[in-house]
């Protein structure tokens, strides 16, 4: 019964946990453009899984509490989302005016690539610095898996890391195969503008429900 059970937990961990993380979103955006540039790609996803799973053990530990109690947190976090989203959505605009072939950049070996140092704080940014993302992890998947007793409750958030581990992976690494897709400079500048518009509207409702 004790295995059963929490072979139950995890595949509810599996189904809530994906629910949660596929979805149209700044961190997606950002995790598919490097993606199909082919960079930094490792250390990116391998960022966004530890930030989930640290978070959402955070939520099964009991932290839920805390993030419900002390609002100022998610205040804070939505602010510092709302200056980041708002600079890199400009930054996606300015290079779909501007796009550059890939194919071409990676011939000349011209491409600006940011250090692992740097893709790894931007990856952070755009993880943290939302503050649906602890509601959805933290508070949500935590608290979900803090009503299993015992060995389910872990079992619940292996299924949820499970879930947010296969989707960072196939989102990072399986975006490489649009690339042929993306050898028009064309192509880029929808992507970029989309992804523009993408971070601007999350920067505008984190604002607009902070103000509210």
């Amino acid at each position: 019964m004790a295995v059963s059970g929490a072979i139950a937990a995890a595949g509810a961990g599996v189904g809530l946990g994906a629910s949660l993380i596929i979805a149209i979103g700044a961190q997606n955006a950002f995790v598919l453009r490097h993606g199909i540039a082919r960079d930094r790609v490792l250390a990116i996803v391998v960022t966004c899984v530890a930030c989930d799973w640290a978070l959402i053990a955070l939520g099964a530990a009991g932290f839920g509490g805390l993030v419900k109690a002390f609002p100022a947190v998610t205040a804070i976090a939505a602010w510092g989302g709302v200056a980041f989203l708002a600079v890199y959505g400009a930054r996606s605009f300015l290079a779909a005016l501007h796009p550059e072939a890939l194919a071409q950049g990676r011939a000349e070996g011209r491409e600006r690539q940011p250090g692992i140092p740097a893709a790894i704080g931007a990856t952070l940014a755009v993880s943290l610095l939302n503050p649906h993302v602890y509601l959805d992890t933290v508070v949500l998947l935590g608290g979900v898996a803090a009503q299993y007793p015992g060995a389910a409750r872990w079992a619940f958030v292996t299924g949820a890391g499970f879930a947010s581990l296969v989707w960072f992976v196939l989102l990072g690494f399986g975006a490489r195969l649009l690339g042929p897709t993306f050898e028009r400079p064309g192509t880029w500048r929808i992507l970029d503008a989309l992804i523009g518009v993408v971070m601007w509207g999350i920067a505008a409702q984190l604002a607009w429900g902070q103000l509210g």
